[in-house]
């Protein structure tokens, strides 16, 4: 496991809108119903950037963004701003049984 820092939001993309309003977490609701000047200004494609088990800064551009409409794609968007790397449990010994950890021990 390696913990890593994400680099800055890529200026066109929907991160780096969110980031801009200084705005530490909301939620945004983008469905039909929803309102439709947000939905509007919104619905033009941006960049979006999905981060999974592997983060390549190296490569961030073309491995972790992709073009995206943010109310064609969600029903929500919740933002959260700034979050942190999760921490292992400890590994737990279950007298005789496969740890819940199994194959990583972590």
């Amino acid at each position: 496991m390696q913990v890593m820092s994400v680099r800055p939001a890529h200026e066109s993309s929907y991160e780096r809108v969110c980031h801009d309003t200084g705005i530490a977490g909301f939620l945004l609701p983008l469905r039909a119903n929803a309102n439709p000047q947000l939905r509007d200004a919104l619905a033009s494609e941006k960049l979006e950037r999905a981060i999974g088990v592997i983060y390549r800064p190296q490569t961030e551009l073309a491995s972790h963004y992709f073009h995206a409409s943010l109310p064609r794609q969600f029903d929500e968007w919740i933002w959260i701003d700034e979050t942190s790397a999760v921490k292992p449990i400890a590994a737990r010994t279950d007298r005789g049984r496969t740890p819940q950890t199994f194959p990583f021990g972590l």
